[in-house]
């Protein structure tokens, strides 16, 4: 009587991580870091991911929630510190960027604080 041995392998593949980023799952690993093709996205596995409770929770002067690539615009009149410039009532700002900080919005050229704008 013969025993046949039924040994299975695990594809290499079903352990790669979805990307973080896009959520695709072509990911390949380049000796250090995964990559994704899709979104050009690069990391390294053992970095703690950033969880729901790590996301900047930023409120406008309404108390909506700002989020990465929103469109605001500003609800008074601002003297910008060094210059005789003033930005505008009405002033649209689009595609902004959420950081951390005192001025919690990036404009692109400026920065400003949530306080003074409001959604788009």
């Amino acid at each position: 009587m013969r025993l046949l041995y039924v040994i299975k392998k695990e594809n290499p593949m079903d352990q790669m991580p979805n990307c973080p980023k896009c959520q695709s799952e072509y990911v390949y690993h380049d000796s250090i870091n995964f990559v994704c093709p899709d979104c050009g996205n690069e990391w390294d596995n053992n970095e703690i991911q950033e969880s729901d409770d790590d996301q900047l929770i930023v409120k406008d002067s309404n108390g909506n929630l700002l989020a990465e690539g929103d469109n605001v615009l500003l609800i008074k009149d601002l003297k910008l510190k060094g210059s005789s410039e003033v930005l505008k009532k009405g002033t649209k700002f689009k595609n902004i960027r959420l950081v951390n900080g005192d001025h919690n919005v990036d404009c692109g050229k400026i920065m400003l604080k949530s306080e003074f704008l409001k959604k788009a």
